[in-house]
């Protein structure tokens, strides 16, 4: 069966949409004959972006819709939900994607607030002011955001992205509860959950999987109904995956040591949990 947002004619709200798993989704979504409203910041990626999904639409451009907005600003989101139902009548599936990647410390101010407003803020604000025109249409309608393994397991390294995607889990969770327990609603709440993912703002890995396999995953995952969307990658197998995050849990439950996982004391006790050999 296929999805009824999944089809020709079906408009899709894509953030963070020049390139990576953004772009992959646009060009998924114009293949089949959906329109398509890509956004992402101004310059010259949102132009190349236009014309790629134009060429896959067979050159009707009156299905390919660009727009350069800043998430992290509530007022440029609803430019954006105006001229996207202006233009097209209606949004069926909103894909809150955009993310802003920077090195940070715990104990220092760093990247965190410009993180955590696009990340967390950008996926609130799309949510909040796009969901009401979606539901009152009383059509099927998706809402796909982008959170992250690093939400769920954290591990040490960069924590206001952690906190970020974190933020991206336990709000997508809660929007899912409030939407099947609205009577007459239409709208899904989905959370996708990326590997490693190739991107342009770093070198091809071969362990890494390709935009296009997340999102075959996801629409896949969006078939059946799924609600966490968990991809594995080349590196990372999705049995590792589960491992790794009962693991997380586990530190509350057991009381042991934050990030215990990467605490020298239980190294050899999560391998041997873990099973298995390979990348931690």
């Amino acid at each position: 069966m296929t999805h009824p947002v999944l089809n020709a004619g079906r408009v899709a709200v894509v953030t963070g949409a020049t390139g990576g798993i953004g772009l992959a989704a646009c060009r998924h979504f114009a293949s089949l004959g959906m329109r398509v409203c890509a956004v992402d910041l101004e310059g010259e990626a949102l132009e190349r972006a236009r014309g790629e999904l134009v060429a896959i639409a067979g050159g009707e451009t009156e299905r390919v819709l660009t727009h350069a907005a800043d998430v992290s600003d509530p007022a440029a989101v609803e430019r954006l939900r105006d001229r996207c139902l202006e233009t097209f009548g209606g949004i069926h599936l909103l894909m809150n994607n955009a993310a802003c990647f920077e090195r940070s410390r715990a104990s220092a101010p760093d990247a965190w607030r410009r993180v955590l407003e696009v990340n967390l803020w950008g996926v609130i604000h799309g949510t909040q002011l796009v969901l009401p025109a979606m539901h009152a249409s009383g059509e099927p309608g998706l809402i796909v955001n982008t959170g992250s393994k690093q939400g769920i397991t954290t591990p040490p390294g960069n924590p206001a992205y952690n906190v970020s995607k974190a933020g991206v889990k336990v709000f997508t969770e809660a929007l899912q509860h409030e939407l099947r327990n609205t009577e007459g609603c239409r709208v899904t709440a989905h959370l996708l959950i990326p590997g490693f993912t190739n991107s342009p703002r770093r070198p091809s890995s071969p362990d890494a999987w390709e935009p296009e396999q997340v999102v075959s995953h996801l629409c896949a995952a969006l078939e059946r109904g799924d609600f966490y969307i968990l991809c594995p990658d080349h590196q990372v197998t999705p049995e590792m995956d589960r491992k790794r995050i009962l693991w997380a849990a586990g530190d509350v439950a057991h009381n042991r040591p934050a990030l215990s996982r990467w605490h020298p004391d239980y190294q050899d006790v999560f391998e041997r949990f873990r099973g298995e050999s390979g990348v931690r």
